[in-house]
């Protein structure tokens, strides 16, 4: 279908206005990154469109530029429309920003360059309608963005953490360009939408998802692969907010495009399950700890990218889909307004006192908490709702009884107690409601949650267990503070465990082999 070809438009404009850059590597007068972010303005419109069409005409796979199944083609869907909005929306609000952030920088223009670069084929990796276009796409963004990463070549620890990344990107390229090969060989094609028809399981199917979570969790720098993404702080702000609210999504759209390969290897499924709850709550809690404004932010985002390799785990594909729109719009604000948040919380000489909650309150939070939810399900129905979707429901109203917990303290004023009572209720029913308008989207372009079997009904309880413990120790820290061993705990956090630590070990030795 030809009209499936529109959202092609996109990254030839944002190719054509990086070329123009690139032809003036330096110091730019304002018309350069202006045309830049025009570019991504009229991406963003493109991709507007070709949602519009998704709505009125329904999904499509356009015809192949190329031969033999190599080339240029779109796989257009709820799925594709969704990250080319957000992903050309985000782009936009990053070139707009960058053009008043790196005014006066010596090598602005080559910077304006592999930014509309770097989007270009973020687009076309998310459009992809077959597999060799997608692994092209996935491998020339990383090569990209190493370029972003090391704009500053100068500074040791961005020629370090841009290595590390080089690294860990090259074993999920290598795992993907393997998980490519066997599912062209089994089923004789590389059009994605014809693979997830038909797939069905097998040892080959088994193999291509493992190798598909691999580079899934590669991508999204989940434990103990993630330490390059606490350390690429030295490159230019808009460079972490293009990574950490656009590439970093990657991996998870790997796994959300490619879900019929994955749900046919419950094995991995489990695995993704049990790694994603693991790094949730291990960069949750180190995040905490960090003094550092963008280093807690990156912290935040493998904790919320674990979430969301969780929710593909428990083959909530539509759940974790709304999850990279929502924390992407989140994190993109996060770091382009970090420095005036930084301002905002100096200029308070004296702030207010804390109120602690006991034990009683923090229980009683988590009591109205699950009460808030079971009567919002109630209302709104648990009916037709997965016993996945009501658990991941649960576990977000740990996070809400944390906050409901500050407001039933016995020193917390009465409008503070209101406001979190009322908090609480908005995120119930929001959820309720978000999750209904999400399976609703995706109906026919992601497959449906199956029933638990007794393996997936021992993750889910050990997922409401885990993260119950973590949000009543979190909400009940101040009581326990003061002990010796909580300070001992903070310095391990704060540390991230050094797993960090070891894998530069590692690289290090590996290095110095090399060297010899």
């Amino acid at each position: 279908m030809f009209h499936a070809l529109l959202p092609l438009l996109g990254p030839a404009i944002l190719l054509a206005a990086a070329a123009a850059a690139f032809r003036n590597p330096g110091l730019r007068p304002d018309p350069v990154p202006r045309h830049a972010e025009l570019a991504a303005l009229a991406a963003s419109g493109v991709a507007a469109l070709a949602a519009l069409l998704v709505v009125l005409q329904g999904p499509a796979t356009s015809v192949l530029i190329g031969f033999w199944g190599i080339g240029l083609s779109v796989r257009l869907d709820a799925v594709s429309a969704t990250m080319l909005v957000l992903v050309s929306f985000i782009g936009w609000i990053v070139l707009r920003f960058s053009a008043t952030y790196m005014d006066g920088e010596a090598r602005q223009g080559a910077f304006t360059g592999w930014m509309a670069t770097t989007l270009a084929l973020v687009l076309l990796l998310v459009m992809s309608g077959n597999l060799v276009q997608l692994l092209a796409a996935w491998i020339a963004t990383s090569l990209a963005l190493h370029r972003l990463l090391l704009f500053y070549p100068e500074r040791r620890t961005a020629r370090r953490a841009a290595r590390k990344k080089a690294v860990v990107a090259r074993a999920g390229e290598a795992a993907l360009a393997l998980a490519v090969l066997l599912l062209v060989m089994a089923h004789g094609t590389t059009d994605i939408a014809t693979i997830l028809a038909v797939v069905q399981p097998g040892a080959a199917t088994i193999a291509a998802a493992a190798l598909i979570a691999l580079a899934a969790v590669l991508a999204s720098a989940q434990f103990p692969a993630h330490g390059w993404l606490t350390e690429v702080m030295e490159a230019p702000t808009p460079v972490s907010a293009l990574l950490h609210a656009g590439v970093i999504n990657a991996g998870g759209f790997l796994l959300i495009r490619l879900a019929d390969v994955v749900l046919a290897a419950p094995g991995v499924m489990a695995l993704l399950v049990m790694l994603g709850g693991f790094t949730a709550l291990f960069g949750g809690l180190v995040m905490l700890t960090q003094p550092a404004v963008k280093t807690s932010l990156a912290w935040s985002t493998i904790a919320q990218m674990a979430f969301m390799i969780m929710q593909c785990g428990l083959a909530l594909f539509p759940l974790a889909l709304l999850h990279i729109v929502a924390h992407s719009l989140y994190k993109a604000h996060a770091f382009l307004s970090a420095g005036e948040a930084v301002r905002n919380i100096a200029a308070i000489r004296r702030p207010g006192p804390v109120a602690v909650p006991s034990t009683r309150n923090v229980l009683l939070a988590f009591g109205v908490g699950l009460a808030i939810y079971g009567l919002t399900g109630a209302v709104l129905g648990f009916d037709g709702k997965s016993i996945q979707a009501i658990a991941l429901g649960m576990i977000l109203i740990f996070g809400v009884a944390y906050i409901l917990a500050q407001g039933f303290a016995d020193a917390a004023p009465w409008p503070l107690t209101r406001r979190t009572v009322i908090y609480a209720g908005v995120t119930s029913v929001s959820y309720f409601l978000l999750q209904i308008a999400a399976y609703r989207v995706t109906a026919g372009a992601l497959p449906p949650t199956p029933a638990p079997g007794p393996l997936e009904w021992a993750l889910i309880v050990l997922a409401l267990v885990s993260f119950g413990v973590v949000a009543l120790a979190q909400a009940t820290f101040p009581l326990w503070a003061p002990h010796p061993a909580a300070a001992g705990i903070r310095v391990h956090l704060s540390n991230g465990l050094y797993a960090n630590a070891l894998f530069d070990r590692l690289l290090d030795g590996w290095s110095t082999r090399k060297s010899t």
